[in-house]
C-alpha cells in the first residue's frame, strides 16, 4: 500500500494511503500548510519531506505496516539552513539504517538526518552540490539524484556512516524534460520527466525515460 501526498502553498497538506490493487484511498492524514514533496517508507514510518517549511512529517506505522492515526514532525536542526526557494525535496534511507538522507534544491546540499530526532549533518561531498536535486534512489552505499531542471542523474558512492560521499558519475539524455525521481527494475533506473517549463495541455504528452544503472 503505497503513500503519496499532494499540497499546495496556499492549502492544507494531505498525505493519502491508497490501496495499489484497487486504488481505494485507505487513509487521509492532515500534515498542515507547506509543501510536502517526496516520500520513503521503512518498516516502522513514513517520511514526508516538506519544502517549504524545515521539519520532516513522520506518519507512524503498526506491526506489518499497520495503518495508525499517529504522525507528527521532526524539525529539522544542526547543520540545516533554510533558505529562500525549494529546500528539503528527496528523501531516502541511509546505509546504516539509522537515518535519512535528504538533499536540498536550492542549496545542493546532501543531509544526514537522525530519523528520531531530526538532527541534519552537512554530508561532505567535497566541492560538488546538488542543486536542483529531486528525488533519490540508494542501493547499497550508491546513491542515485535527479536534478530536475539541470536534466541530469548524479551516481554518489557514500561513506559507510554517510558522513561523506563523492559524486563518480553525472549523466543526461536527450530524452530528459526534467526528470524528478528515480526507479529501478531489470538492471536498469527509470525516470519520470515532469516538463515543468511545458504548459500542460490536454493533449501534453509525458515519458519515462530509461538509463542504464552505469
Amino acid at each position: 500500500m503505497p503513500a503519496g501526498a499532494c499540497s499546495s502553498p496556499a492549502a492544507r497538506v494531505a498525505a493519502r494511503v491508497v490501496d495499489g490493487r484497487s486504488g481505494e484511498v485507505l487513509a487521509t492524514y492532515d500534515l498542515g500548510g507547506g509543501f510536502v514533496n517526496d516520500v520513503v517508507v521503512t518498516r516502522d514510518y513514513a517520511y514526508f519531506t516538506d519544502s517549504q517549511r524545515a521539519v520532516v512529517h513522520r506518519l507512524h506505522l503498526g506491526p506489518r505496516g499497520k495503518l495508525t492515526d499517529t504522525h507528527d514532525e521532526l524539525a529539522l536542526h544542526g547543520d540545516w539552513e533554510q533558505v529562500d526557494g525549494f529546500n528539503a525535496n528527496g528523501i531516502t534511507t541511509a546505509p546504516d539504517g539509522k537515518n535519512l538522507l535528504v538533499v536540498n534544491s536550492t542549496t545542493g546540499d546532501l543531509f544526514r538526518v537522525d530519523r528520531d530526532n531530526g538532527h541534519a549533518d552537512r554530508v561532505d561531498l567535497g566541492d560538488a552540490r546538488l542543486t536542483n536535486g529531486d528525488g533519490m534512489l540508494r542501493t547499497g552505499r550508491t546513491l542515485y539524484v535527479a536534478q530536475n531542471t539541470s536534466n541530469q542523474v548524479a551516481t554518489l558512492r557514500l561513506g559507510r556512516t554517510a558522513s561523506e560521499g563523492r559524486v563518480v558519475q553525472t549523466r543526461t539524455s536527450d530524452d530528459f524534460d526534467t526528470p524528478t525521481t528515480i526507479a529501478r527494475f531489470a538492471g536498469a533506473l527509470y525516470l519520470p520527466n515532469a516538463r515543468f517549463t511545458t504548459t500542460p495541455e490536454d493533449d501534453t504528452e509525458y515519458w519515462v525515460t530509461r538509463l542504464p544503472l552505469h
